[in-house]
């Protein structure tokens, strides 16, 4: 072969190599570009924030440290989220609100060790299980009557009434005690006061770790696997992306790092005293931003109501009467909890959602209303009839006698029972973390999850309550003082 037909030959042949490199890197380039597209335009489905449900005191997956929510689930959360390219908002809800926040539309998908089952999967979208695990069953140290499960029969347990752990608890005839979390479960037991509780072996086993002097122990394991997963509403087209999501970080190793994070480390425990210092700036803070304000706006709201319903309730007409004394009873007749979960749960099916805050401030203000409306109704009745009849006689309207002679006088008589219906109004705040609002209490229980330094955290959080009664008291006792200054003795 000539050797024009060998440099003819190798330029062919380096031209081929070079066109299969270049189409080589453009199939790259080009199946870089599209995945990122079609996961772009599948995540489009998606929300640009995605508010999450998780109990934030359910450690080891959703708990409070140093004041930051973090946990097993959060931080699993935290990175699906970043993978979907979507901001993650959790909302943090009681357990036994969880699915109700779900049903109306507060949060929009679950992170809070959901136990997959027949019932969620009829009626809800799952993902793909981020963590299996199983039940235990936990007696105190000292009891070795529990060796199967069947043992549990006659026996109480402490068990949150809406999971899953008290389903296999009651399957095995055991007597339900409802308690709101697994720390509080710990604590019956540890007390005596319910005999064993099932619940998950991670949470457990993290619980013992973190508690070394705790008297309890783990008396069997139960047969079942529990695979958890997010859970979402149906039709919202959340689940399927997350569960890609799950895929991935199973693939490239994420999933184990976060598990031997949470499960293969042991904390050491606090003394009450480091936990009550590392915690009172927050309770502080969440009694500033909080607690206070709330009272303060239900409390000027509600007095506001309760002087038109008193006034309704004096009327003459007999239409309007009626309608303040229904509004009076229906108010003081029904427990404030419930009238906080019809607001917050209840009125979103009619299309009415509010944010937890205002919700909280609507209930406190009516049930104030209706207390302080009959407060005032009779301090204007405690008023003599000449009063009336005096300022009728220099011409005074009734409206204007009203105004200035019999309110100024009913103002004396009705201001102790006003300020008992003010301190009463701080305390009831508390009612309000039952539907996410974080006020001091809540803060307490946030922080004693973790810990279990219940004792030391809830006697913190009754002082600071105490605090400001007292505070309120002494300014009632000099309001009270003032207003009787005058007053003949």
């Amino acid at each position: 072969m000539r050797m024009a037909d060998r440099d003819g030959l190798g330029a062919l042949r380096a031209r081929g190599i070079f066109v299969a490199l270049l189409s080589f890197v453009a199939a790259i380039l080009f199946a870089g570009a599209a995945a990122p597209a079609a996961h772009a335009a599948e995540n489009d489905q998606l929300p640009k924030t995605l508010r999450v449900g998780t109990e934030g005191v359910y450690p080891p997956f959703s708990f409070h440290k140093g004041g930051e929510l973090t946990g097993y689930d959060v931080d699993y959360f935290r990175e699906v989220g970043k993978r979907l390219g979507v901001k993650v908002q959790f909302v943090e809800t009681p357990w036994d609100s969880m699915f109700a926040g779900l049903n109306s539309g507060r949060i929009d998908i679950i992170a809070n060790q959901v136990t997959k089952n027949e019932e969620r999967i009829a009626q809800y979208d799952l993902s793909s299980p981020y963590v299996t695990t199983t039940g235990v069953v936990v007696t105190k140290k000292s009891d070795n009557s529990v060796k199967k499960l069947a043992d549990l029969k006659g026996k109480k347990s402490a068990q949150n009434i809406t999971s899953d752990w008290a389903n296999t608890a009651k399957g095995a005839g055991a007597n339900i005690v409802s308690v709101e979390g697994m720390d509080k479960a710990a604590a019956l037991v540890e007390q005596g006061r319910a005999d064993a509780f099932v619940n998950d072996e991670l949470a457990v086993k993290y619980y013992l770790a973190t508690h070394p002097n705790s008297d309890l122990k783990i008396a069997l394991t139960t047969e079942d696997k529990s695979e958890s997963v997010f859970t979402a509403r149906k039709d919202t087209n959340i689940t399927p992306a997350v569960s890609k999501v799950i895929d991935q970080m199973e693939a490239d190793g994420t999933s184990k790092k976060l598990y031997d994070k949470y499960f293969t480390t042991k904390a050491t425990g606090q003394s009450t005293w480091d936990v009550i210092k590392e915690n009172f700036g927050s309770m502080l803070l969440a009694t500033v931003k909080v607690t206070i304000p709330l009272t303060a706006v239900a409390f000027v709201v509600g007095l506001v109501l309760a002087l038109g319903v008193a006034l309704a309730r004096l009327s003459s007409n007999a239409a309007i009467s009626w309608l303040a004394r229904a509004f009076i009873s229906i108010f003081r007749g029904t427990p404030l909890l419930v009238q906080l979960f019809i607001i917050f749960f209840g009125l979103p099916e009619l299309g009415l959602k509010l944010n937890p805050w205002i919700s909280a401030g609507i209930a406190l203000s009516l049930n104030v209303a209706a207390y302080a409306a009959e407060i005032i109704r009779s301090a204007i009745l405690s008023v003599p009839n000449g009063q009336w009849e005096a300022a009728e006689t220099i011409g005074m309207s009734r409206s204007t006698a009203l105004k200035r002679i019999v309110l100024p006088q009913a103002s004396r008589v009705a201001v102790p029972p006003l300020s008992n219906t003010l301190i009463s109004l701080v305390k009831d705040t508390s009612l309000a973390a039952t539907i996410g609002v974080t006020e001091v209490f809540h803060q307490s229980q946030i922080a004693a999850a973790p810990t279990g330094k219940f004792l030391g955290l809830y006697i913190t959080a009754a002082l600071i309550y105490w605090v400001l009664c007292f505070v309120l008291s002494i300014v009632q006792t000099r309001l009270e003082d003032r207003l009787g200054r005058h007053v003949a003795r």
